[in-house]
């Protein structure tokens, strides 16, 4: 998702929330035919640039593993100030375990 009106459609639908100390995950059923991702990474809870980017490359990799197992849904992924002190095991371990809870939780949706 790219758009600022995909993004507002799924803040203001009341999204299924699944969230850890680092991550929220905001799911709605979706528009289109498969699953989307759209990410929220904001410079005031993650200052660095080589950090941020990190961090959406590596959930760009656990969606596009489970993508073609989850229903047409819109998902946006915003980081917390703790996501920051985070290195690369510990972002895959919670990203794994936000998706597995996502997928019990919201995808009946």
């Amino acid at each position: 998702m790219l758009q600022a009106s995909q993004f507002r459609r799924i803040f203001a639908d009341r999204p299924c929330r699944v969230s850890d100390d680092a991550f929220t995950l905001l799911v709605c059923r979706g528009e289109a035919s498969g699953a989307r991702l759209g990410m929220a990474i904001s410079k005031r809870n993650v200052p660095r640039a080589v950090d941020r980017n990190r961090i959406k490359r590596m959930n760009r990799e656990a969606f596009r593993q489970r993508r073609i197992t989850l229903p047409p849904l819109d998902v946006i992924v915003l980081a917390r100030p703790p996501a920051r002190h985070l290195d690369r095991t510990r972002i895959r371990r919670k990203l794994d375990a936000l998706w597995q809870r996502l997928i019990k939780r919201c995808g009946d949706s």
